[in-house]
C-alpha cells in the first residue's frame, strides 16, 4: 500500500496555495470526543491502482436542516459548537473505471485523533467510516489520510455562499464558477462538481484531483448538476 508522505511533500512543493480565507462566518467549538464508533465494512475490499482523489465538501446548513434534534448528528447540528458551512464529507481515492474501498486496515481513529479534526469533518462516526472506506486504501495510518485531508482543505478558499444563496436565477455553474474564481487560475470550473439533491438544493461539492493532488476535470459522475440547472442553497434560517 502506498505511503502518501511523498504527496505531501509534492503538493505543498508544486501546488500554490492561497491563503486561507474562509468567507463564511461559521465557528466551531470542538467538543469532548470519549470514543468512536467501530465501522464493520459494507461490502468486500476492492483493491484498484489509484488515478486521482475526490474532495468531497457536504453543505452544512441543508444537511443539517431536519437533523438539529438528531444525538447522533448533535456535533454538526445542534448548534452547541458552533455553525457550519461546507464541511469536509470525506477525501475519497479513485480508480480509472471504479474507486478502491473497504481496504485492510488496523490502525483504528482514536477519541484524541478524532477531536483534533471533528471542526474539519463535525462527527467521530464520519471520521472513522471515512478512514475505513476510504482512507485503508490511502495509507496504513489514520493520522496520515486526515493531515492530507487537512492540507487539501486548509488549502481552500470558500467562496461566500451565503451571499451567493440571495442571487436570483442561481444556477449550479454559478456555484461552481464561484468556487474557481475564489481560488485562483490552477482552478477551473470543469474541476469543480455539484451535487443537488431532487429539490435542486445544494447538498455537496465534489473536488477532483488528479495523483498529484493537483486540480484536475471532473468526469460526468463527479461533475454532477449541468450548468443550466436551477440550484437554491438553504441558509439554515
Amino acid at each position: 500500500m502506498r505511503s502518501l508522505n511523498r504527496f505531501l511533500l509534492a503538493f505543498a512543493t508544486f501546488l500554490c496555495l492561497p491563503a486561507t480565507a474562509h468567507a463564511q462566518a461559521y465557528q466551531c467549538r470542538a467538543p469532548q470526543v470519549s470514543t468512536v464508533p467501530q465501522i464493520t465494512p459494507e461490502a468486500r475490499p476492492r483493491v484498484v491502482p489509484i488515478t486521482g482523489y475526490t474532495l468531497a465538501l457536504s453543505w452544512s446548513p441543508a444537511f443539517c436542516r431536519l437533523r438539529q434534534e438528531s444525538r447522533a448528528h448533535a456535533a454538526q447540528c445542534s448548534g452547541d459548537n458552533g455553525r457550519f458551512g461546507l464541511v469536509v464529507h470525506g477525501l475519497w481515492p479513485q480508480g480509472s473505471r471504479t474507486y478502491p474501498q473497504w481496504c485492510p486496515a488496523t490502525a483504528p481513529v482514536t477519541p484524541a485523533i478524532a477531536r483534533s479534526h471533528i471542526c474539519m469533518m463535525p462527527s467521530a462516526r464520519l471520521i472513522a467510516r471515512q478512514w475505513a472506506k476510504h482512507g485503508s486504501c490511502m495509507t496504513r495510518r489514520p493520522e496520515t489520510y486526515l493531515a492530507v485531508t487537512r492540507v487539501l482543505w486548509e488549502s481552500l478558499r470558500i467562496p461566500d455562499y451565503d451571499r451567493i444563496s440571495r442571487e436570483e436565477g442561481l444556477t449550479s455553474g454559478r456555484i461552481r464558477q464561484a468556487f474557481a474564481d475564489a481560488n485562483g487560475r490552477m482552478w477551473q470550473p470543469a474541476h469543480v462538481g455539484v451535487k443537488l439533491n431532487s429539490e435542486g438544493w445544494l447538498e455537496e461539492i465534489r473536488l477532483c484531483y488528479g495523483p498529484r493532488f493537483r486540480p484536475a476535470r471532473c468526469d460526468d459522475r463527479r461533475y454532477g448538476a449541468r450548468d443550466g440547472a436551477k440550484a437554491q442553497i438553504w441558509r439554515g434560517l
